[in-house]
């Protein structure tokens, strides 16, 4: 974070009806205690894969995370009429060619890199390419590995493959990549996501079930299958913030596309779900509420808001969730005043602007693209008109 940066702050309150989105190691719920109270947890990892996911649909290009490169790709050349041995070697030799010294990779499970990638999904074919075209060097190599029981020198061509490895697609500009063995493909992350959290008391609740047997033998009955589930349902408190300014640069300055990508963004984080037992659950609703502020220099989450959790007194949460971070937004607005915030506003079901929450707009499209092109306005409207 510099000093110079601008960022993008979403806030959401979302009812969710009795699911398990995120399950920890037992299978139940994921819970994290905070204010005293025991609240349902998803992590940032868990809401932000289908968001991913979802966009790379949008846009028509998908990345991968794996270490499969190398049996990937021997797969592929195996497919286009290789022999396995030689397979085998070229994918080893994608790996070793990678940088100085080669990646770390696992020969007895077909050369699967030690440390995770994150790269374009279509990298197999264009290694294949590259493969393809220096065959009669690999041929070679492994001929000569095989005479002299040493291992052949790298034959693909380092930059070309590194370049492969590093190459980037929109969503990894705007989630960021960590490739711990090639830091040069290293991506700082434009999104910061926070582990989404219910605004009151909510423990997994036990749901028992049973399957029945549709073809029981003669003085048989019951059920085939007995046991016990666990979820939960509440009011979630989300909040993520886009770092425009790193956006811009990872997008080589082109801020038509940084607009463009923050209002998909916006959307997209807005409506993706975690896909945890929702053929069970089908927990399937859309926020209540969504908030937005455009700051400069720092980001401000309102999660503190929830610290002490809220009481429902016959009237469900959402309606006290609405006030309470209406209130919070003008405490903020009050301890750390409004100079830094470029423009704010929202959308909501609740029938009438929240006047803290700035501007009211019809829904989350229009919200959503509203946002995005107060996120790369270049002037302040606070600042000027002041």
């Amino acid at each position: 974070m510099t000093s110079g940066s601008r960022f993008l702050d979403l806030h959401v309150l979302q009812p969710v009806t009795a699911s398990n989105l995120n399950r920890g190691e037992s299978g139940h719920p994921k819970t994290i205690k905070f204010g005293d109270a025991e609240r349902a947890m998803v992590s940032s990892a868990a809401w932000k894969r289908p968001v991913r996911l979802e966009m790379e649909d949008e846009l028509g290009e998908s990345a991968a995370r794996t270490r499969m490169v190398p049996p990937v790709l021997a797969d592929a050349l195996r497919q286009h009429g290789w022999p396995q041995d030689l397979a085998d070697f070229t994918a080893a030799q994608v790996a070793l060619s990678a940088k100085t010294g080669g990646l770390k990779t696992n020969p007895q499970q077909g050369h699967r890199t030690q440390a995770m990638l994150y790269l374009p999904a279509d990298v197999t074919g264009r290694l294949l390419q590259i493969c393809t075209g220096h065959r009669g060097e690999l041929e070679q190599a492994l001929a000569d590995q095989n005479a002299t029981g040493k291992q052949a020198p790298t034959v693909l061509p380092t930059k070309r493959i590194a370049a492969e490895l590093t190459r980037r697609t929109t969503t990894i500009n705007l989630f960021g990549r960590m490739l711990a063995e090639i830091p040069t493909g290293h991506v700082d992350g434009a999104v910061q996501m926070a582990p989404a959290f219910t605004v009151h008391d909510a423990r997994p609740q036990p749901d028992f079930f049973t399957a029945v047997e549709d073809w029981p033998r003669p003085g048989e009955a019951g059920s085939a299958h007995l046991e016990t589930a666990f979820l939960t349902a509440g009011v979630f408190y989300r909040f993520a913030t886009v770092n425009v300014t790193t956006l811009i640069t990872n997008l080589d300055g082109d801020t038509a596309a940084a607009q463009k990508l923050i209002d998909l963004f916006v959307w997209t984080f807005t409506m993706a779900m975690p896909q945890g037992k929702k053929t069970s659950t089908a927990p399937h609703g859309v926020p209540d509420l969504l908030h937005y502020a455009v700051r400069d220099r720092r980001p401000i989450s309102y999660g503190a808001a929830f610290e002490q959790p809220l009481t429902a007194r016959g009237q469900g949460y959402t309606a006290p969730a609405r006030q309470t971070l209406a209130d919070y937004a003008a405490t903020i607005d009050r301890l750390v005043g409004t100079r830094r915030r470029i423009a704010h506003g929202h959308a909501t079901a609740a029938g009438h602007p929240i006047d803290q929450l700035g501007t009211c707009h019809d829904g989350f499209e229009d919200l959503a693209a509203a946002c995005a092109a107060a996120a790369l306005n270049p002037t302040h409207p606070a600042r000027d008109a002041a």
